[in-house]
Protein backbone atom coordinates (compact mmCIF):
# COMPACT_ATOMS: atom_id res chain seq x y z
CA UNK A 1 0.00 0.00 0.00
CA UNK A 2 1.25 3.29 -0.93
CA UNK A 3 0.05 6.95 0.81
CA UNK A 4 0.06 9.79 -0.92
CA UNK A 5 0.27 13.47 0.96
CA UNK A 6 -0.28 16.30 -0.44
CA UNK A 7 0.91 18.64 2.53
CA UNK A 8 0.04 22.57 3.13
CA UNK A 9 0.83 24.66 5.90
CA UNK A 10 -3.36 24.42 6.64
CA UNK A 11 -4.33 20.73 5.99
CA UNK A 12 -2.53 18.01 4.24
CA UNK A 13 -4.90 15.63 2.24
CA UNK A 14 -4.10 11.81 2.62
CA UNK A 15 -4.81 8.84 0.01
CA UNK A 16 -3.95 5.52 0.11
CA UNK A 17 -3.66 3.01 -2.71
CA UNK A 18 -2.83 -0.66 -3.14
CA UNK A 19 -0.38 -1.39 -5.64
CA UNK A 20 -3.41 -2.03 -7.90
CA UNK A 21 -4.49 1.36 -8.22
CA UNK A 22 -7.42 0.80 -5.86
CA UNK A 23 -7.97 3.30 -3.24
CA UNK A 24 -7.54 1.82 -0.05
CA UNK A 25 -9.67 4.47 1.61
CA UNK A 26 -11.45 7.51 1.51
CA UNK A 27 -9.35 10.70 1.63
CA UNK A 28 -7.75 11.22 4.73
CA UNK A 29 -7.56 14.80 6.08
CA UNK A 30 -5.21 16.37 8.95
CA UNK A 31 -3.92 19.47 10.01
CA UNK A 32 -0.95 21.30 7.91
CA UNK A 33 2.28 19.50 8.31
CA UNK A 34 5.35 22.62 7.08
CA UNK A 35 8.04 21.67 9.28
CA UNK A 36 9.89 24.84 8.22
CA UNK A 37 6.78 26.68 10.74
CA UNK A 38 5.98 24.11 12.75
CA UNK A 39 7.72 22.60 15.65
CA UNK A 40 8.46 19.02 15.83
CA UNK A 41 6.33 18.37 18.77
CA UNK A 42 3.63 19.88 17.22
CA UNK A 43 4.18 17.60 13.76
CA UNK A 44 4.10 14.64 15.83
CA UNK A 45 1.55 15.30 17.73
CA UNK A 46 -1.38 15.84 14.43
CA UNK A 47 0.01 12.77 12.70
CA UNK A 48 0.10 10.63 16.18
CA UNK A 49 -3.83 11.85 16.39
CA UNK A 50 -5.21 10.81 13.06
CA UNK A 51 -7.30 7.18 14.09
CA UNK A 52 -6.95 7.25 9.85
CA UNK A 53 -3.28 7.58 9.46
CA UNK A 54 -2.78 4.97 12.22
CA UNK A 55 -4.46 2.82 11.28
CA UNK A 56 -2.95 2.02 8.42
CA UNK A 57 0.85 2.21 9.63
CA UNK A 58 2.03 -1.21 9.42
CA UNK A 59 0.71 -2.05 5.93
CA UNK A 60 2.18 1.12 4.41
CA UNK A 61 5.24 0.18 2.46
CA UNK A 62 5.79 3.64 0.45
CA UNK A 63 4.98 7.22 1.14
CA UNK A 64 5.07 10.07 -0.76
CA UNK A 65 4.57 13.09 1.11
CA UNK A 66 4.75 16.37 -1.14
CA UNK A 67 4.83 19.34 1.30
CA UNK A 68 5.06 23.10 1.70
CA UNK A 69 8.32 24.04 3.77
CA UNK A 70 9.72 20.94 2.08
CA UNK A 71 12.14 22.85 -0.41
CA UNK A 72 15.24 22.68 2.08
CA UNK A 73 16.93 20.04 3.73
CA UNK A 74 16.63 20.27 7.45
CA UNK A 75 13.05 20.24 7.91
CA UNK A 76 12.56 17.99 4.97
CA UNK A 77 14.84 15.26 6.95
CA UNK A 78 12.84 16.24 10.00
CA UNK A 79 9.60 15.58 8.58
CA UNK A 80 10.78 12.76 6.81
CA UNK A 81 12.14 11.28 10.28
CA UNK A 82 8.90 11.90 12.32
CA UNK A 83 6.77 9.81 9.06
CA UNK A 84 9.17 7.01 9.43
CA UNK A 85 8.98 6.79 13.53
CA UNK A 86 5.02 5.98 12.56
CA UNK A 87 5.23 4.07 9.53
CA UNK A 88 8.28 1.71 10.59
CA UNK A 89 7.53 -0.32 7.04
CA UNK A 90 7.53 1.95 4.41
CA UNK A 91 9.71 4.08 2.48
CA UNK A 92 9.37 7.70 2.54
CA UNK A 93 10.10 10.10 0.07
CA UNK A 94 9.28 14.34 1.06
CA UNK A 95 9.37 16.23 -1.57
CA UNK A 96 8.48 20.42 -1.75
CA UNK A 97 4.85 21.25 -2.62
CA UNK A 98 5.71 22.44 -6.08
CA UNK A 99 6.87 18.81 -7.45
CA UNK A 100 3.08 17.96 -6.34
CA UNK A 101 1.80 20.81 -8.73
CA UNK A 102 4.01 19.67 -11.15
CA UNK A 103 2.71 16.15 -11.37
CA UNK A 104 -0.76 17.00 -11.21
CA UNK A 105 -0.72 19.88 -13.37
CA UNK A 106 1.57 19.04 -16.85
CA UNK A 107 -0.24 16.89 -19.65
CA UNK A 108 2.55 13.88 -19.68
CA UNK A 109 5.37 13.36 -18.48
CA UNK A 110 8.02 15.32 -20.23
CA UNK A 111 6.28 18.61 -20.69
CA UNK A 112 8.20 21.40 -20.24
CA UNK A 113 6.12 23.94 -17.91
CA UNK A 114 6.16 26.85 -15.74
CA UNK A 115 4.58 25.63 -12.35
CA UNK A 116 2.86 27.69 -9.64
CA UNK A 117 1.29 27.18 -6.43
CA UNK A 118 -0.95 29.63 -5.09
CA UNK A 119 -2.38 28.49 -1.98
CA UNK A 120 -2.28 29.13 1.84
CA UNK A 121 1.71 30.12 0.24
CA UNK A 122 2.94 30.37 -2.86
CA UNK A 123 5.73 29.31 -5.02
CA UNK A 124 6.78 29.23 -8.77
CA UNK A 125 8.93 26.96 -10.49
CA UNK A 126 10.41 25.68 -13.96
CA UNK A 127 10.16 21.96 -14.96
CA UNK A 128 11.81 21.33 -17.94
CA UNK A 129 10.41 17.93 -18.81
CA UNK A 130 12.62 16.08 -15.96
CA UNK A 131 13.81 18.47 -13.55
CA UNK A 132 12.29 20.98 -11.65
CA UNK A 133 14.23 24.59 -11.39
CA UNK A 134 14.36 27.45 -9.11
CA UNK A 135 15.36 31.01 -9.33
CA UNK A 136 14.73 32.57 -5.46
CA UNK A 137 14.67 31.01 -2.88
CA UNK A 138 11.76 31.05 -0.82
CA UNK A 139 11.72 32.80 2.36
CA UNK A 140 8.04 32.00 4.00
CA UNK A 141 5.04 34.54 4.25
CA UNK A 142 6.82 37.05 5.97
CA UNK A 143 9.22 38.72 3.54
CA UNK A 144 7.32 36.71 0.03
CA UNK A 145 4.40 34.47 -0.47
CA UNK A 146 3.34 37.07 -3.07
CA UNK A 147 -1.01 36.00 -4.33
CA UNK A 148 -0.98 33.70 -1.59
CA UNK A 149 -4.29 33.18 0.77
CA UNK A 150 -1.77 34.52 3.96
CA UNK A 151 -0.82 37.60 1.15
CA UNK A 152 -4.50 38.64 0.02
CA UNK A 153 -5.51 37.94 4.19
CA UNK A 154 -2.62 40.21 4.86
CA UNK A 155 -4.20 43.13 2.16
CA UNK A 156 -7.55 42.94 3.61
CA UNK A 157 -6.58 43.44 7.06
CA UNK A 158 -4.24 46.64 6.38
CA UNK A 159 -6.80 48.29 3.65
CA UNK A 160 -9.22 47.66 6.89
CA UNK A 161 -7.27 49.20 9.49
CA UNK A 162 -5.95 51.84 6.49
CA UNK A 163 -9.30 52.68 5.45
CA UNK A 164 -8.78 51.73 2.43
CA UNK A 165 -11.81 49.57 2.13
CA UNK A 166 -15.32 51.07 0.93
CA UNK A 167 -17.97 51.16 3.65
CA UNK A 168 -20.07 48.00 2.65
CA UNK A 169 -16.87 45.57 2.18
CA UNK A 170 -15.53 46.89 5.63
CA UNK A 171 -18.96 46.14 7.64
CA UNK A 172 -18.88 42.51 5.85
CA UNK A 173 -15.71 41.80 6.17
CA UNK A 174 -16.33 42.71 9.97
CA UNK A 175 -19.04 40.46 10.03
CA UNK A 176 -17.41 37.65 9.32
CA UNK A 177 -14.04 37.67 11.08
CA UNK A 178 -13.13 39.04 14.49
CA UNK A 179 -11.07 42.13 13.46
CA UNK A 180 -10.19 43.10 16.90
CA UNK A 181 -6.59 44.57 17.09
CA UNK A 182 -5.84 42.69 20.19
CA UNK A 183 -7.13 39.10 18.74
CA UNK A 184 -5.27 39.75 15.73
CA UNK A 185 -2.28 40.17 17.13
CA UNK A 186 -2.94 37.40 19.54
CA UNK A 187 -3.38 35.02 16.34
CA UNK A 188 -0.52 36.45 15.03
CA UNK A 189 2.41 36.76 17.45
CA UNK A 190 1.36 33.87 19.74
CA UNK A 191 -0.11 31.02 18.02
CA UNK A 192 1.76 28.71 15.68
CA UNK A 193 0.48 28.82 12.78
CA UNK A 194 0.24 32.62 11.69
CA UNK A 195 0.23 32.03 7.98
CA UNK A 196 -2.92 29.82 8.32
CA UNK A 197 -4.80 32.46 10.05
CA UNK A 198 -4.35 35.32 8.19
CA UNK A 199 -5.25 32.61 4.86
CA UNK A 200 -8.44 32.04 6.47
CA UNK A 201 -9.50 35.74 6.08
CA UNK A 202 -8.90 35.49 1.65
CA UNK A 203 -12.25 33.42 1.47
CA UNK A 204 -13.38 36.76 1.77
CA UNK A 205 -12.58 38.02 -1.40
CA UNK A 206 -14.22 35.24 -3.45
CA UNK A 207 -17.71 35.32 -1.78
CA UNK A 208 -17.40 39.24 -2.92
CA UNK A 209 -15.84 39.30 -5.97
CA UNK A 210 -18.36 41.68 -8.01
CA UNK A 211 -16.99 44.31 -6.07
CA UNK A 212 -14.88 46.36 -8.23
CA UNK A 213 -12.38 46.82 -5.08
CA UNK A 214 -12.05 43.08 -4.33
CA UNK A 215 -11.29 42.42 -8.10
CA UNK A 216 -8.31 45.35 -8.24
CA UNK A 217 -7.19 43.33 -4.78
CA UNK A 218 -6.92 39.80 -6.87
CA UNK A 219 -5.48 40.93 -9.79
CA UNK A 220 -2.76 43.65 -8.27
CA UNK A 221 -2.23 40.48 -6.47
CA UNK A 222 -1.27 38.63 -9.22
CA UNK A 223 0.72 41.60 -10.63
CA UNK A 224 3.53 41.61 -7.80
CA UNK A 225 3.40 37.47 -8.07
CA UNK A 226 3.52 38.15 -12.07
CA UNK A 227 6.21 40.31 -11.70
CA UNK A 228 8.84 38.99 -9.05
CA UNK A 229 8.10 35.06 -9.52
CA UNK A 230 6.79 34.02 -13.18
CA UNK A 231 8.92 36.56 -14.92
CA UNK A 232 11.92 34.99 -13.24
CA UNK A 233 11.80 32.57 -16.61
CA UNK A 234 11.16 35.26 -19.36
CA UNK A 235 12.98 32.93 -21.86
CA UNK A 236 11.23 29.82 -20.51
CA UNK A 237 7.71 31.61 -20.87
CA UNK A 238 8.25 31.79 -25.01
CA UNK A 239 7.66 28.45 -25.38
CA UNK A 240 6.34 26.75 -22.03
CA UNK A 241 2.47 27.58 -20.46
CA UNK A 242 2.02 28.50 -17.11
CA UNK A 243 0.15 26.31 -14.94
CA UNK A 244 -0.84 27.07 -11.41
CA UNK A 245 -2.19 24.86 -8.67
CA UNK A 246 -3.95 25.62 -5.06
CA UNK A 247 -7.19 27.21 -4.01
CA UNK A 248 -6.67 30.46 -4.50
CA UNK A 249 -5.31 29.88 -8.28
CA UNK A 250 -8.24 28.14 -9.04
CA UNK A 251 -10.79 30.85 -7.23
CA UNK A 252 -8.88 33.75 -9.18
CA UNK A 253 -8.54 32.49 -12.86
CA UNK A 254 -10.30 35.10 -14.66
CA UNK A 255 -8.15 37.53 -12.69
CA UNK A 256 -4.99 35.41 -13.30
CA UNK A 257 -6.23 35.37 -17.39
CA UNK A 258 -6.01 39.20 -17.58
CA UNK A 259 -2.85 39.89 -15.85
CA UNK A 260 -1.30 37.26 -18.07
CA UNK A 261 -2.09 39.21 -21.28
CA UNK A 262 -0.90 42.38 -19.40
CA UNK A 263 2.43 40.19 -18.71
CA UNK A 264 2.44 38.09 -21.94
CA UNK A 265 2.29 34.93 -20.59
CA UNK A 266 0.91 31.44 -21.89
CA UNK A 267 -2.08 30.21 -19.22
CA UNK A 268 -2.39 26.45 -18.95
CA UNK A 269 -4.26 24.20 -16.67
CA UNK A 270 -5.80 25.34 -13.33
CA UNK A 271 -5.81 22.43 -10.50
CA UNK A 272 -7.44 22.90 -7.18
CA UNK A 273 -6.59 20.35 -5.58
CA UNK A 274 -2.96 18.62 -6.60
CA UNK A 275 -4.03 15.57 -4.65
CA UNK A 276 -6.13 14.21 -7.19
CA UNK A 277 -3.58 14.64 -10.41
CA UNK A 278 -0.98 13.09 -8.16
CA UNK A 279 -3.13 9.56 -7.96
CA UNK A 280 -3.26 9.65 -11.55
CA UNK A 281 0.46 10.07 -11.89
CA UNK A 282 1.28 7.22 -9.27
CA UNK A 283 -1.31 4.94 -10.48
CA UNK A 284 0.12 5.32 -13.73
CA UNK A 285 3.87 5.14 -12.65
CA UNK A 286 3.24 1.80 -10.00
Amino acid sequence: MILITDGGSTKCDWIAIHNNGEKAADKIRTKGLNPAIIAEKKLRKTVRKSKELMALANEVTHIFFYGAGCGTEKPTLLLQSILQSYFPKAIVEVREDTYAAVRACINKNDESAVVCILGTGSNCSYFDGKNLHQRVDSLGYTLMDDASGNYFGKQLIRDYYFNKMPDTIKVAFAHKHNLDSDFIKYNLYKQANPSAYLATHAEFMFINKDSDYIKNVIKDGIRVFSENMIMQFKEELKTSPVHFAGSIAYFAQEEIKEVAKEFGYTVGNFERRPIEGLVSYHINNL
